[in-house]
């Protein structure tokens, strides 16, 4: 594996999902496989779970880690072709990419949608740019319409507390302060189309996901009827894809114990950050039900899995 920009850079869904689980028991079994080798860690966007969880899994594979923050200490940045640089942005993605390339052997990369234009965000250019330019390979660390080391953490953890039966997994829509991009829904959404479950998309009319990504995964605009008899529900805010960027704080989508009750004693997960009592309230997301702290753990092992199948590969 060369770069690990989205889930269709999962051969096996299942084998990885194992490996993961295997990497787990024991986090240092592949301690000198980074030896001598740099990873450099981009962040255009704030992180807590990415950014540390990405960061302990180099260490654990023996990796040095240098982290850069765009947002304060990097130059602005230029992406398009032919451009004219006589305004804001500083220097070329073409010589940023070539240049970290010379001091990292791997590269990851942080970069959120702006949810100003649709297009621009959907063509990814921060991420697919440094693919473009770098000679290392790349890694997504959540990009403008995609999360998928999150998506593969939420596999692992669905499968680690999966039931007997074909489990019913329900991806809630909830309310949120400020609009939020699409990414790890996307991401989530792409990643059940490929596990064994009942998936079901509920949210308010007029937020649904770009078809191209749902497909035919059915959608129920009644929050209640979609979490009868589910056995995980995940909760997750995005703005508009239609009305691109428009947000909403409809408190009627809250998570509450009461709707939880509908479902099958399901766990309830969210990738983190959440805001109590808005998306979610207290009781269900501090219930024994509910496996966020789980979850956030297994963002390690997920990115640990990457690495190791970058550097088994260089």
């Amino acid at each position: 594996m060369n770069n690990y920009f989205s889930i269709e850079d999962i051969d096996s869904l299942d084998t990885w999902i194992n490996q993961a689980i295997e990497i787990k028991k024991n986090p240092l079994s592949d301690k000198t496989l980074g030896t001598d080798k740099t990873i450099g860690l981009l962040f255009f966007n704030p992180s807590l779970r990415t950014r540390l969880s990405t960061q302990k899994a180099a260490l654990n594979l023996g990796l040095n880690v240098i982290v850069m923050n765009f947002t304060g200490e990097g130059w602005s940045l230029e992406y398009g072709d032919g451009k004219v640089m006589d305004q804001g942005n500083s220097e070329h993605v073409k010589e940023a990419a070539q240049v970290i390339s010379q001091y990292c052997d791997i590269l990851a990369i942080r970069a959120f949608a702006t949810l100003k234009n649709r297009e621009e965000d959907y063509e990814e250019k921060v991420v697919k740019n440094f693919m473009k330019y770098a000679s290392i390979p790349v890694i997504n660390m959540e990009s403008a319409t995609g999360h998928p080391l999150q998506a593969l953490t939420d596999a692992i953890t669905i499968a680690e507390h999966k039931p007997i039966h074909k489990p019913k997994i329900v991806l809630s829509w909830a309310p949120h302060p400020k609009a939020l991009p699409q990414a790890v829904a996307n991401s989530f959404v792409e990643m059940m189309q490929r596990m064994e479950a009942d998936f079901v998309i509920t949210h308010p009319v007029g937020f649904e996901l770009a078809s191209q990504i749902t497909n035919e995964v059915p959608i129920d605009y009644n929050q209640e009827k979609a979490f009868k008899d589910a056995d995980f529900v995940y909760v997750k805010n995005w703005s508009s894809y239609t009305d691109y960027g428009k947000s909403s704080q409809d408190q009627s989508w809250m998570i509450t114990e009461e709707k939880m009750k509908l479902t099958n004693n399901a766990k309830f997960m969210h990738c983190l950050p959440v805001r109590r009592n808005v998306v979610v309230d207290d009781a269900v997301i501090d219930s024994n039900n509910s496996i966020v702290i789980e979850q956030a753990n297994n963002r390690t092992y997920a990115a640990q899995l990457v690495l190791k199948k970058i550097l088994e590969n260089k």
